[in-house]
């Protein structure tokens, strides 16, 4: 690879970075541009993977904090969906280096397709008042089975999880959508850093390439959290659609023709 090439990649890799960001702290689906996109450089797939939640670390920690600052994560209320989904992101990671590199080439580009169809026909999320969820009995359980399901996703794969944390919300607790985010956000944090934890300890992080994209990462999603906070999420859709659409089919034909 030449230098111009270099220079092309490294341009890249921090411009997707602050665009993943962005979106990852609005909507979620921030790994649905950055994964594609490490693919794309040359990495082996759980290398990819790997260096993705390094990026996404930086980026998830700087979003989670804004929401925090704001008020709109209460982490004693969520101590259940915090715990669970570090238990489940554990899994996941550990799970999916088990995983023969040829099918987790084939398998990716599907998971991303999957969750940007997903994204495009989910319905918008209603708004409301309620900063947090009834303490009913059930409350416990809904927690429980939420965050280890999408801690372990996240922990397997990762496109798209900020996203399903904000839709199942919706459904499950029915909580405003700047709580909502502040919830989202924060797990995501949780699950990206316990699952960084396993890949570094078995080597699958590019350093460089993760550092570089995470700092983008984290000038995007600090944008893309006040932003939220201030003006809501639909105005990135239809370029968070089309963007993620445009990478999974290429991401697509890279692996399977």
């Amino acid at each position: 690879m030449d230098i111009f090439s270099d220079i092309t990649m490294w341009i890249l890799i921090c411009s997707v970075g602050f665009a993943a960001g962005f979106i990852d702290a609005i909507v979620g689906g921030g790994g649905m541009l950055s994964v594609p996109t490490l693919l794309a450089t040359g990495l082996p797939p759980h290398i990819a993977l790997g260096t993705n939640k390094l990026a996404a670390t930086f980026g998830s920690s700087t979003a989670s904090f804004a929401y925090y600052r704001k008020k709109l994560f209460n982490p004693v209320f969520w101590r259940l969906s915090i715990i669970f989904t570090a238990v489940g992101a554990v899994l996941g990671a550990i799970f999916v280096n088990l995983i023969s590199t040829q099918w987790l080439e084939k398998a990716l580009p599907i998971i991303v397709f999957s969750t940007a169809i997903y994204s495009f026909f989910s319905k918008n999320i209603a708004d409301n008042h309620n900063p947090l969820p009834e303490n009913k009995n059930c409350l416990k359980r809904k927690q429980i089975t939420q965050a280890t399901t999408l801690g372990f996703y996240d922990g397997v794969a990762g496109p798209g999880t900020g996203a399903f944390w904000t839709a199942s919300s919706n459904m499950l607790y029915k909580i405003n959508i700047l709580a909502n985010l502040g919830l989202a956000r924060s797990c995501n944090f949780v699950s990206n850093i316990c699952a960084l934890i396993v890949f570094i300890s078995l080597g699958q992080v590019y350093l460089p390439l993760g550092i570089a994209m995470g700092i983008f990462m984290m000038l995007g999603a600090w944008v893309g959290a006040h932003s939220a906070i201030k003006f809501g999420a639909r105005f990135i859709r239809p370029f968070f659609i089309t963007i993620v659409l445009a990478l999974s089919v290429k991401l697509a034909y890279d692996a399977w023709l």
